[in-house]
């Protein structure tokens, strides 16, 4: 029995999951009961060897491998499907999300008006990476809110926090992650932001480059705004006896 789920979905990081593990571990002994989930995307690097060492020292941590690299969305999908916990806290596998924060990541659904939140989005300050990664987000980001409107400044940071009923709801594809706020909203529910720390990288390397990311930007973008047009806007609700003989 968990109440959180906190899913890792990466590739390659052996260099930095140990670490992550266990600052999320001494994060989280407050937040209940927890479970770690971590989606090897494919890893070639010997981190399958350091998380199956892990697994027997930590009874809270399950890994679920995928066979070929599937990404980035398909990793937060596969551990979703599989989480035993009501809500859901994602981040990324390098170590430049703070496991520290998780715990303020899932905070919102504890508090007033939780039943209205669908997503909480950690937005980084100060953000450590390159002066160049930083320019084409800010630029993707600013395109991205001009034609969607889902009044988040910063998509593309790994902490997010969710419930794992409400997630499995939305329409999947290929990079949905960086939509969330855009897909949450369309089914009516508010989004809470929630400023997050950032740190660089401790080993290992990106698996994207800004051109990657730019062009399939364009047409997950087009792709979104379509969803938005077309949305469900009926609300069902059930007729019971009292009120239908009312």
């Amino acid at each position: 029995m968990c109440d959180t789920s906190i899913i890792i979905p990466c590739r390659n990081e052996a260099e930095n999951i140990g670490a992550l593990l266990e600052e999320i571990t001494g994060a989280c002994t407050d937040i209940g009961p927890f479970e770690i989930i971590v989606i090897d995307d494919a890893s070639d690097d010997g981190m399958a060897d350091i998380l199956a060492a892990r697994m027997r020292e930590m009874p809270n941590l399950r890994v679920i491998r995928h066979d070929r690299s599937g990404g980035q969305s398909a990793g937060v999908h596969s551990g979703a499907r599989a989480a035993r916990g009501t809500v859901i806290c994602t981040l990324d596998g390098d170590g430049q999300n703070p496991g520290t924060e998780i715990p303020n990541m899932i905070a919102p659904f504890k508090g007033p008006n939780a039943e209205k939140i669908g997503l909480v989005a950690g937005q980084r300050v100060a953000r450590q990476d390159t002066f160049s990664k930083r320019y084409a987000s800010k630029i993707a980001n600013a395109v991205r809110a001009k034609i969607l409107k889902d009044g988040t400044r910063d998509t593309g940071c790994g902490l997010k926090a969710f419930r794992r009923d409400d997630f499995l709801s939305l329409p999947y594809f290929d990079h949905m992650h960086r939509y969330l706020p855009a897909l949450f909203a369309r089914d009516g529910w508010e989004i809470c932001h929630v400023d997050v720390s950032h740190r660089a990288r401790g080993g290992g390397r990106s698996h994207y480059s800004n051109l990657q990311r730019a062009v399939v930007g364009v047409v997950d973008l087009l792709g979104v705004a379509w969803l938005l047009r077309r949305r469900k806007k009926a609300h069902p609700t059930e007729v019971t006896t009292d009120r239908a003989e009312g």
